[in-house]
């Protein structure tokens, strides 16, 4: 339990690879993450205004049969 067997350092090195390998530059991944997230929040703004729902309108009021309760 206390060592590091082949799959914890198969699974460490994956992670160190992705953090720091490729471009060399953690910053430049969080870089293209906030522009992702930018561009789906702008895509989400959409560029026509959503059309605004007609008021709600409340229901009839309807008197309700004076029938005498038959027991």
């Amino acid at each position: 339990m206390g060592t590091l067997g082949p799959m914890h350092w198969i699974i460490f090195a994956v992670v160190a690879l992705l953090l720091f390998g490729g471009r060399g530059k953690l910053s430049g991944i969080m870089g293209d993450a906030a522009k992702g997230i930018r561009a789906f929040r702008e895509g989400l703004k959409g560029d026509e205004p959503a059309a605004a729902a007609p008021p709600v309108q409340p229901l009839p009021h309807v008197e309700p049969d004076k029938d005498p309760i038959v027991r």
